[in-house]
């Protein structure tokens, strides 16, 4: 063992040597973008260039920063780690696959799914504490996929309790503590896990971006926002086998008492996207604690799969307050319902305490046209406080025999001009 860790570490200085002297040749020449294959990375989709990657970012970081570039290629790769100053751009055609051995993702303590989960997998490419990061372009971040959906499947069909953090599964892009940054016209396919998660970020950009996993690719949310604050989505393409857009937070009977980790997920701003597929357009919660002033206008909902334009979780071991929200000028083409506001209990844990209470508010749902399956459903737990919901200006038409409309008369629901034909 001693032997093949020496190996490995001096092929690693070997390579951060070669990349450094590149970068030096760079900078004299006034360059500030460093192309991947320059150092070495082969684009053939089989050589595992994490190593090559790697050490071009660290040298790019130890140089004052610049711009990494991932040319016409499929380049294989395991978890990658930006730092400060370091940008990427994948070019058109470009291609940075995920690498489907679990081995090429060395296991961290990360957050997930509302909590810090020790030892679990990180993203393919991860990005922590950096201020001002841009990661561009018109290529692509591809997951290992079909293995993780595979390997999730076989040990559900083996044990139904099998839940999601059982599986060692790799998402695509995962940003932490980072703030003024800018996404930018990638496509993001095969995540194992979700897509995209974002954790106590700050004032972010995610524009142009096309999100895609197929039907049967299990917990492949879309975007999630877990803790942040001040995030612009516009401009999107989503369609997967879970949320569309997921607003995340905590999770359990004291999750506010941490205020650390537990963050308000506010200021949210979404516009000009389009879904697909999907369980939820834009989803409040499983895990959250406290989501408040969302805006979402000028979408549309496209697709056969039953889709909830916002879907409203009650995760019933969870204190939760969602407040002023807000969408507007939505168009659906498909098999959608309107709303979802219901108790989410699946994985209830309440320490052996009583179930906690809820408060949702100010909700507007208003300029709705195009067609649906039905409306959806008011039903929150009991110990729900609802408050000034209101539906307004929905002219829809539906195709479907058993369409259901069930919100009106509920409490502390408005509805106005609402108008429904077959």
């Amino acid at each position: 063992m001693n032997r093949y860790y020496y190996t490995c570490m001096r092929t690693f200085i070997l390579v951060g040597a070669l990349v450094m002297s590149i970068c030096v040749a760079n900078a004299a020449a006034g360059k500030k973008e460093l192309v991947i294959t320059s150092c070495g990375a082969v684009g053939d989709s089989v050589t595992l260039n994490t190593k090559v990657i790697q050490a071009s970012i660290d040298s790019l970081y130890k140089m004052g920063g610049g711009t990494l570039v991932v040319p016409k290629g499929i380049f294989l790769t395991g978890a990658l780690y930006l730092k400060q100053g370091v940008d990427v751009r994948i070019e058109e055609d470009g291609v940075l696959k995920g690498s489907a051995n679990v081995e090429d993702y060395p296991a961290i303590d990360r957050r997930i799914e509302g909590h810090i989960e020790p030892h679990f997998c990180p993203a393919l490419i991860n990005a922590y504490g950096i201020k001002h990061l841009k990661l561009t372009g018109k290529g692509t971040i591809q997951g290992g996929g079909q293995v993780f959906w595979t390997a999730f499947h076989t040990r559900r069909e083996l044990d139904k309790k099998t839940k999601n953090l059982d599986v060692y599964r790799p998402q695509n892009l995962f940003l932490q503590d980072c703030t003024d940054a800018i996404v930018s016209g990638l496509k993001l396919r095969c995540s194992g896990f979700w897509n995209f998660h974002l954790y106590r970020c700050k004032n972010v950009t995610i524009e142009n971006l096309d999100i895609q996993t197929p039907k049967g690719a299990p917990s492949t949310d879309g975007i999630d926002v877990d803790g942040c604050q001040y995030i612009y989505i516009k401009g999107c393409y989503i369609s997967v086998d879970d949320d569309c857009i997921a607003l995340k937070g905590g999770k359990g009977i004291s999750a506010l008492d941490d205020k650390e980790h537990n963050l308000p997920t506010e200021y949210i701003y979404i516009s000009n996207c389009t879904f697909n597929l999907g369980n939820g357009a834009i989803t409040l919660g499983s895990e959250a604690t406290i989501i408040r002033h969302v805006k979402m206008s000028d979408c549309k909902l496209e697709g056969a799969n039953h889709c909830t334009l916002l879907k409203v979780k009650v995760r019933t071991d969870t204190p939760q307050t969602y407040d002023d929200i807000t969408i507007t000028d939505i168009v659906g083409n498909g098999n959608y319902a309107i709303i979802g506001l219901a108790g989410w209990s699946q994985y209830k844990d309440t320490k052996g305490l009583p179930d906690p209470a809820h408060t949702v508010s100010n909700i507007t749902i208003k300029n709705v046209t195009g067609t649906f399956a039905d409306f959806g459903e008011i039903n929150p737990p009991d110990n729900t406080e609802i408050s000034n919901i209101n539906l307004s200006n929905i002219h829809i038409k539906t195709l479907s025999p058993k369409y259901k409309y069930n919100v009106e008369g509920k409490k502390g629901v408005t509805v106005t001009d609402v108008v429904i034909t077959q």
